[in-house]
């Protein structure tokens, strides 16, 4: 089955106090690469999440992109320095004792203080739990990512399925004008030289036919298509194969590409040099689009 390696998916979901947000994006890439962004308080469950990429992503650059907010109800905790405001009372006294000052320290002019009371926002300290849920969500994500991965795909199988229909149909037509463009020169040399004799001399027939060997062994092209012939079945059965198979289309379309350099080297006629020229656009289109497949 053909999957790109372009593609998209999202997941969120709540837990441990925190809303928890997920984009994967998926681009072409020689190898696998992933890269997560995601809080630093949770920077240890990254090779995990790596983990669980790589599971269903084989080849192509993955960014994944983690946002977590605090739910409301859990956001701030607040907090009094005993050992402060025991400080600030002893030094009340003292200035009392010194200065003879009668006020009583008061609850509101403690609450003044500064860094007698904090708000301090309440975390969870990272566990089992919360990179469990983590590599959940990312699964969701993935998931969709693989989704959009396969839709793409099947499109990129149906453009070159019909690209390989096209090879093979002027597979078929070089086949058929091989042995033609043998019979015209044969008849083109032997015309011209009769020309040249001005019907003088006899035409020896032996060179003649030694000359036409040459010319046959030289634009033999029977190796090329037999070879371009088995690439398209390679082809046809890599398009079936339920593993990563876009390595695999690269070489065998660099291969199509030199035999089809080869039949057009070989060529002396019009017509081949043509169709040849027609499978070599082929082949460059299909050649970007596999560079999309995993």
């Amino acid at each position: 089955m053909i999957c790109s390696m372009t593609g998209f998916g999202q997941a969120n979901r709540s837990f441990a106090g925190y809303n928890v947000f997920i984009d994967v994006k998926s681009v072409n890439h020689r190898y696998s690469e992933v890269s997560i962004r995601l809080p630093k308080e949770w920077a240890v469950f990254e090779d995990a999440l790596k983990k669980t990429v790589l599971q269903a992503v084989k080849r192509g650059r993955v960014d994944v992109f983690i946002t977590a907010e605090r739910e409301a109800a859990s956001m701030k905790s607040v907090t009094v320095d005993f050992a402060l405001a025991d400080a600030y009372l002893q030094a009340a006294g003292q200035l009392k004792e010194r200065y003879g000052y009668a006020e009583q320290v008061g609850l509101k002019e403690l609450l003044r203080l500064p860094d007698l009371v904090q708000m301090k926002e309440s975390r969870k300290e990272p566990d089992k739990e919360i990179e469990e849920e983590l590599c959940a969500c990312l699964q969701e994500a993935v998931s969709r990512l693989s989704d959009m991965r396969l839709r793409e795909g099947a499109f990129l199988e149906q453009d070159i399925r019909e690209r390989l229909m096209e090879l093979k149909r002027i597979h078929v037509e070089l086949e058929a004008l091989a042995p033609q463009v043998v019979q015209e020169y044969a008849a083109k040399m032997t015309s011209r030289i009769q020309s040249l004799l001005q019907d003088q001399t006899p035409v020896d027939e032996q060179r003649l036919a030694t000359e036409i060997a040459i010319f046959a062994d030289r634009s033999n092209v029977d190796e090329e298509l037999t070879r371009l012939k088995s690439h398209f079945g390679q082809c046809d059965q890599l398009l079936t194969d339920q593993e990563p198979v876009g390595r695999k289309l690269d070489f065998l379309i660099q291969e199509m590409n030199r035999e089809v350099n080869t039949i057009g080297s070989k060529s002396n006629h019009s017509e081949p040099t043509a169709r040849v020229i027609t499978m070599k656009a082929e082949l460059e289109k299909m050649r970007e689009q596999i560079q999309n497949i995993e």
